[in-house]
């Protein structure tokens, strides 16, 4: 069976806060830590197969069980939901913002 996880690790410019962003080290990068935007490439985690390549704004945070604190974007163009675990080095006064809202 396929995976449908493709490990990507690379740095970038954030195109929203414009800070770079260096590799996260342990597993795959896949939003700014300072602003916690990603953007949408992804079908599937690290695939880059998604044509929209709109703003994922984050949204809110859940408790995942089994990932703990992940963080739930909402696409500024298509309006898809996305989720990614949050990283070490993330914007804690973000994520605790974030955690205030409701989904």
């Amino acid at each position: 069976m396929l995976s449908k996880f493709t490990e990507i690790d690379e740095e970038f410019i954030c195109e929203n806060c414009g800070k770079k962003v260096e590799k996260l080290g342990y597993s795959c990068r896949n939003h700014c830590p300072h602003c916690l935007h990603s953007k949408h490439v992804d079908i599937n985690p690290g695939d880059r197969q998604e044509t929209c390549h709109g703003d994922l704004e984050p949204i809110g945070i859940e408790n995942n069980s089994k990932k703990g604190y992940v963080i739930v974007f909402k696409c500024k163009k298509c309006g898809q939901i996305r989720k990614n675990k949050v990283a070490k080095d993330d914007n804690m006064d973000l994520i605790i913002e974030l955690s205030s809202r409701p989904i």
